[in-house]
């Protein structure tokens, strides 16, 4: 079912069609997952935020997450470069919903508690590739940090 949605999104059909919902939050998902691994330490940690954003975007159970996730992993893995990836995602997700993602790809860059720069620098990319402007991606950053506990500095 999720192997699909690379196809549909980097197939040769030029319609950009939007993603239904469980697509769309799958290559969130996938994006959340490029971001976990930028460090090079892809945890439990990390796994267990992205379920737990998951489950809360789509009042989902912890196993319904996780096994959302587990697709979003191989879909990661087989996406292309994140330039091309996010932009697929920004031409099929609504303007509105994308200031939750650069949200939630915060919360998953401090899942572990660490700042590691790797992750920092592509949410900032990927904020502006999804059309994000640097002020609402700093204001849901230092949100993020203020609910996580995490001094910022």
């Amino acid at each position: 079912m999720f192997r699909n949605i690379l196809g549909r999104m980097f197939g040769d059909d030029p319609q950009s069609d939007p993603l239904d919902s469980s697509d769309a939050e799958v290559a969130i998902a996938a994006l959340m997952v490029r971001l976990a691994r930028a460090d090079d330490h892809y945890g439990e940690v990390e796994r267990n935020r992205i379920d737990q954003i998951i489950a809360r975007r789509h009042g989902l159970t912890t196993a319904e997450a996780a096994e959302r996730r587990a697709a979003a992993e191989l879909i990661e893995a087989e996406a292309p470069d994140t330039v091309r990836f996010t932009r697929q995602i920004k031409d099929r997700v609504a303007l509105e919903d994308r200031l939750g993602i650069v949200t939630a790809l915060w919360e998953t860059a401090y899942a572990d508690g660490n700042r590691a720069a790797a992750e920092e620098t592509l949410v900032r990319l990927v904020a502006g590739l999804l059309g994000v402007s640097d002020r609402d991606s700093g204001l849901a950053r230092k949100q993020v940090l203020i609910d996580l506990g995490i001094r910022d500095g």
